[in-house]
Formats: structure tokens, sequence, C-alpha cells
């Protein structure tokens, strides 16, 4: 990745010194014991920025890859978190069910209902509102798997778990 790149992704809208993203490459170095001297894992890239050079084993891919004993999920960035039976709230508050710390996103931001193989989402009176696709959700409204919803800026994916979908046996 180039040093722009890493402005760009890691501090989008601040102005930040190449010093920082020096140290931060120090420190992840530090962490996994690696060296600017002899690299395993970041080379740095002169007058551009840094590469991964560590080796990746890949994990078999499974067909179905779900939380264990979730029937029903969100998908938020690379976490899967599953929803309990019963009111799931969702928000940035510390008594949140589902911990969602981002800007815009109120304290009891919204709730999703998992009820006799039903799922419905509500906003519990958001500042920014909740959406499924582009609709405001005004009253309870029914989930179906993929759906989006969106909490103010952040969008979490809605999955049902199928026992009917088989695994890949991996070899």
């Amino acid at each position: 990745m180039s040093r722009q790149e890493l402005h760009q992704t890691l501090w989008p809208s601040t102005f930040v010194l190449d010093t920082n993203i020096a140290s931060l490459i120090a420190e992840l170095r530090r962490a996994l014991d690696d060296s600017a001297a002899t690299p395993r894992f970041i080379r740095t890239m002169h007058r551009f920025g840094y590469r991964f050079i560590g080796r990746v084993d890949e994990p078999p891919i499974l067909a179905a890859a779900t939380p264990r004993g979730a029937g029903y999920y969100l998908v938020w960035d690379l976490r899967q978190v599953p929803l309990a039976d019963g009111y799931n709230v969702l928000g940035r508050g510390g008594d949140a069910s589902i911990w969602i710390d981002a800007p815009g996103v109120s304290r009891h931001h919204a709730r999703i209902l998992i009820r006799g193989g039903e799922a419905t989402v509500e906003d519990l009176g958001s500042k920014n509102g909740t959406y499924v696709a582009s609709t405001a959700v005004t009253a309870p409204r029914r989930l179906d798997d993929g759906d989006q919803i969106r909490l103010g800026s952040v969008v979490v994916t809605f999955r049902m778990a199928t026992s009917s979908v088989a695994t890949e046996t991996a070899s």
C-alpha cells in the first residue's frame, strides 16, 4: 500500500505526518517480532509505502459458515454477530445487546425481535434513523435474509442460517 492509501484509510479527513505511519509500522513490527532489516511480514517499499510479505494459509472454504447455534445473525465488516431469541438492541450504549460504536449510531438505535421463526426491526427514536435498503423504518418491519440495515452511517446485513445448506468436507 502506498503511504497515501494508508493516510486515506486510517485518517481520511485529518492531516497527519508521514512519521505517524512509520511509527505505526514500527509498532506492528515489534508486535510481530519483525525487523525492517530482515523482514518476515512487512517490507518497506522506499519512497512508496509498505508491502505485506508474510505467508498466508487460507482455511478450507465451507459452503455455509455461520456462528454455532445461531439461526439469525448480523454481518458487520468482518464480524458475524449472533442474534438471540427475543429483543436485540443495537446501539453504542454499554447496555446494548449488539454494541456498534460508530459515529451517527444512537445509544439505543434500533432493535431486532426474533420470535416464532421471524425477525423484525424497529427504530428506537434514533437521531439518524434506521433504514432497510433505502426505506426508513417507521414501524416494525419484517426482515428477510440478506436485508441491509443502515443505522446512521453503519450498514449491517441480516442473515438467516438455514439447516438445509450442506457443507463441503475439507480434505
